[in-house]
């Protein structure tokens, strides 16, 4: 499992569809999984899992990314997971880190 967790400065809207559009974009294999959305008066949140197929590992790798925010600051942790295929061992994660790489990305351009 890997992890990445962000305090945002922005739209939470913008910053939601960069993650979906760059996620889906960033693999041919990649799409979203189920979503879901939450609004308590300025409080807002919203969930995403992903998946994609994994050529390093030859499995397939989800991430689940949460976003909640009010005005325009917007917390960000998006966790990886699915990308081993040792049975008691956690071994080649490559495929984990790489989906995750992606969320970083995105989400660098818009920390504190």
């Amino acid at each position: 499992m890997a992890k990445a967790e962000y305090v945002l400065r922005g739209s939470f809207d913008e910053i939601l569809a960069a993650i979906e559009t760059e996620i889906l974009s960033g693999s041919i294999s990649a799409s979203l999984e189920d979503g879901t959305n939450w609004q308590f008066g300025d409080l807002r949140c919203a969930v995403r899992v992903f998946e994609r197929y994994s050529m390093t590992g030859s499995n397939r790798v989800s991430l689940n990314v949460t976003l909640v925010g009010r005005g325009d600051t917007v917390s960000l942790c998006a966790i990886a997971s699915g990308g081993s295929q040792a049975m008691f061992l956690k071994i080649n994660t490559f495929g984990e880190e790489a989906f995750l790489e992606r969320v970083k990305e995105i989400a660098e351009r818009y920390c504190l």
